[in-house]
């Protein structure tokens, strides 16, 4: 018996697999796995029915808390941002693909399956964790080999009696996992084109937030948000915490033209409240207690950090190479930071650790601990190439 474990989220491009996988590819079993990284329930429970409905053998893995600490988290440590905005489907992709090798080695599986087309990310990040846990087995990407439009899936879809959500009119395609939500596809592929509210599920829009403030202070430990408000509070239980408040103020909003790794030019729509919230604050206290040239290299090692996360490369050993740095630098980035969120902005309005490197006695203009006139010399010869330079410009001039 033939099987194929199919990487499964209950949407369009996933659910129209299963029956090519039986009748195009040839397999008798039709293994499902679908992994909970913070999507809604009722989705979760609709992938559950809907696989079942279609004759699949189904497997649900809870992932939530794992994805919360070793993934959302680590993002926090090295502010994980790619072109504007908070990475997390990118780093949602790793786990779902390495829960399906464990269910793939579980139940004897011939091959894998995914939904993702030919355009985007997700094949690149998905196919890289199979290839490198489980070489021995093949990948089958039935919407890249056949370059099906999100149209003829849909048609496809009515022709075979499987039940989809979306409609030629609202072809939105949404990712959704607790640290992130993606909306495209439709009219929003088009750069001038208005997002409708009705895409937006986790904030209200900026002119509907409270008119007042919104204070939140939140407590890190070596780099890991740890409490709200003095409330200790596991990873998820943190995320949805903060992602709730964010939301109601309208915050986390991200509207952005991706450069995809294939070259597109791509229109996204985020919403990501709490790992905007979470990666701003952990940046106000890591400079609290940093070394401006530790901050300065940082800036770059976050920055090829979150490269390699855009592109799924997970495992690869340069992202461990710099997470020793990232994680040496934490280990002093405790303490708090206080915010106010007010109409889709988050502002840190304080910060204090027992590591920050600042003194207010040596700071304050009205101190005398530290002694001005010994600056004199220091300032003469500052930028004395400079000058020079400029000297000798004139002399020959």
């Amino acid at each position: 018996m033939k099987t194929v474990v199919l990487v499964y989220s209950g949407g369009l491009d996933t659910s129209v697999a299963i029956p090519m996988m039986r009748e195009d590819y040839g397999f008798d079993r039709v293994v499902t796995v679908t992994v909970d990284v913070g999507q809604p329930a009722e989705d979760i429970k609709v992938a559950e029915d809907k696989a079942k409905a279609l004759g699949t053998e189904h497997y649900t893995v809870d992932a939530k808390e794992e994805f919360a600490r070793e993934y959302c988290f680590r993002a926090v440590k090295a502010n994980g941002d790619y072109q504007g905005y908070p990475l997390s489907t990118s780093i949602a992709r790793p786990l779902i693909a390495e829960k399906a090798v464990e269910v793939a080695k579980k139940v004897g599986g011939d091959a894998f399956c995914h939904g993702c087309t030919g355009k985007g990310n997700d094949q690149f990040r998905i196919e890289f964790v199979m290839r490198t846990l489980a070489p021995e087995l093949d990948i089958l990407a039935p919407m890249r080999e056949r370059n099906l439009t999100r149209t003829e899936e849909i048609e496809y879809a009515k022709a075979k009696g499987v039940p989809i959500s979306q409609s030629v009119d609202k072809i939105w395609s949404i990712d959704e996992n607790l640290w992130g939500r993606s909306i495209e596809g439709g009219r929003l592929e088009e750069p001038d084109y208005s997002p409708p509210e009705e895409i937006f599920q986790w904030t209200v829009s900026p002119e509907d937030a409270p008119d007042q403030v919104t204070e939140v202070t939140i407590g890190f430990q070596s780099g890991i948000p740890v409490s709200v408000d003095g409330h200790k509070m596991g990873p998820a239980e943190l995320i949805r915490c903060i992602h709730k408040m964010a939301g109601e103020n309208g915050i986390g909003r991200v509207d952005v033209m991706e450069d995809r790794m294939l070259g597109l030019k791509v229109r996204e729509n985020y919403e990501c409240p709490a790992a905007v919230i979470l990666i701003e604050a952990h940046k106000a206290l890591e400079a609290l207690v940093s070394t401006r040239k530790e901050i300065a290299f940082k800036n770059t090692v976050d920055q090829t950090w979150a490269d390699l996360a855009y592109e799924g490369l997970w495992y690869d050993p340069l992202k461990e190479d710099l997470e020793a740095f990232i994680d040496r630098v934490n280990e002093r980035v405790t303490g708090e930071v206080i915010l106010h969120l007010y109409k889709g902005n988050a502002t840190v309005s304080g910060r204090r650790s027992p590591y920050a490197l600042y003194s207010e006695d040596l700071a304050s203009f009205d101190s005398k601990t530290f002694d001005q006139s010994e600056m004199t010399g220091m300032v003469k010869v500052h930028g004395m190439q400079a000058r020079m330079y400029h000297a000798v410009r004139r002399s020959q001039s």
